[in-house]
């Protein structure tokens, strides 16, 4: 890492030409990638990511520059030429004082337990039916430390380590092929998996695949549609999480721009983002600009109460900070981001939800989805899904489409179940792929479009 009279000096720098604002950002990531297909393993890599961004802001300008070089001696040419149309100013003296530190960091194992994770996981799912043709199991390790400093006087360090095993099945009949996959993941070292069974969670995964087989085609239209516990929260993420972020939401950029106050979904629908669940995938004890992380209420009983703010756009707009200044690492410049976004747990129950249901679809799991922050439109893929036909789950439905607008969404939610559960994925945006937890109890809305190939 840098040491501290070279940081305060880039600082300084940046005060003394023009600056009103900056921050020094500096990373070292290891990153380990494990993979089995049945018994063989397939690929074991590992890779090192260092380097520092340097981020001032003046007045109304915004200046970013990054390096994978420490060297002071390099360091400042860059500011020189990052800030020459500047005037020099008086010189500046930045005094950083103690560092804070945070350690998020966790047990080590070394390559053979980790191999032999992998193949617990591909036998057990494997064990669960002839009909599982393969298993595929992914381990993924990150051991992340970062180290913030700014004009302000934040000089805090913070070591993260997070581990995700993915894992996905395939079923096949004659030439009938489906498949499921599960990604359970923490801010955690190997202790993680000793919290629950990996194996049942790879044979839980290969009786999804078996489910799916002998789907029929999606049907096409609007109805009602129920969303699965756990990771069916991406969809809340996307469609209408982005647009509550402040790099959306400023300059009416959003389609809940100037809505603060106001009831933008049903009573049923609080959403929260919380950076600081214990152990969680999209959490740490700061965000990347060194903003303490807190849990923020932005939808509470169907009312707008708030966004997610980076320190330039909170500059911009006049609001406080909430510790959602996120980046994949220092190439990207920090903006508002989601951490761990969630439905709060209702009163209502799953099986009286469906069994009200005449004719709709119920969504297991959720491959992908987009947005349009500025309308509010979106469509996700399904990776699994079921007719609800006379209040009951019925058959499989292939390759369903949920189409819809954000702000109409929300106001459809008429259930909101008691079964809360979080799950784990990566956000792609302005700031490159992000840690994110997505999370929600089962979730009906009374009427949403849904795209198929029925004929």
């Amino acid at each position: 890492m840098m040491h501290q009279s070279s940081i305060e000096r880039i600082l300084d720098y940046a005060l003394s030409h023009g600056g009103d604002f900056a921050e020094v950002y500096v990373e070292q990531t290891r990153k380990k990638r494990g993979s089995m297909l049945g018994d063989k393993l397939v690929d074991f890599s590992s890779g090192h990511d260092y380097g520092v961004g340097i981020r001032v802001f003046a007045g109304t300008e915004y200046y970013y520059c990054s390096s994978e070089d420490f060297d002071e001696a390099k360091l400042l040419p860059m500011m020189q030429s990052l800030l020459k149309k500047k005037q020099s100013h008086v010189d500046e003296k930045v005094n950083l004082g103690a560092k804070r530190s945070f350690d998020m960091s966790g047990k080590e194992e070394p390559l053979t337990g980790q191999v032999s994770l992998l193949k617990k996981c591909n036998r057990a799912g494997k064990s669960v039916s002839d009909i599982i043709s393969q298993m595929n199991s992914v381990l993924q390790n990150v051991d992340q430390k970062v180290l913030i400093a700014n004009t302000e006087g934040i000089y805090r360090e913070e070591h993260r380590k997070k581990t995700r095993l993915f894992i996905k099945a395939y079923a096949k009949d004659g030439t009938e092929t489906a498949s499921s996959y599960s990604g359970p993941g923490a801010l955690s070292g190997f202790e993680f998996y000793d919290q629950f069974s990996p194996e049942e969670c790879a044979k839980r995964t290969a009786k999804e695949a078996l489910s799916l087989l002998g789907g029929i085609p999606s049907p096409t239209g609007r109805m009602p549609v129920v969303i699965a516990n756990g990771f069916g929260g991406l969809f809340f993420h996307e469609a209408c999480g982005h647009s509550l972020e402040a790099s959306a939401l400023l300059d009416g950029c959003s389609e809940f721009s100037d809505l603060h106050g106001k009831q933008i979904a049903s009573q049923k629908v609080t959403l929260i983002d919380d950076g600081r669940i214990p152990g969680e995938w999209g959490s740490s004890k700061m965000d990347d600009e060194g903003t303490m992380t807190r849990k923020n209420i932005l939808i509470e009983q169907g009312v707008l109460k708030g966004c997610l703010t980076d320190r330039w756009n909170a500059r911009k707009g006049n609001m406080a900070l909430t510790g959602s200044g996120r980046r994949e690492n220092y190439r990207y410049a920090p903006v508002s981001r989601m951490t761990n976004t969630y439905i709060a747990p209702g009163k209502d129950h799953l099986e009286q939800m469906i069994k009200e249901i005449d004719r709709g679809l119920y969504v297991s799991s959720i491959n992908a989805g987009s947005v349009n922050p500025v309308t509010g439109e979106f469509n996700f893929n399904t990776s699994g899904a079921y007719m609800i036909e006379n209040g009951i789950l019925t058959r499989p439905v292939k390759s369903a489409t949920l189409i819809g607008r954000g702000g109409d969404i929300l106001k459809n939610v008429d259930a909101v179940a008691d079964n809360f559960l979080m799950g784990q994925g990566f956000c792609y945006a302005e700031s490159g792929a992000v840690f994110i937890g997505a999370g929600q109890p089962s979730v009906r809305i009374s009427e949403l479009t849904v795209g198929g190939n029925a004929k």
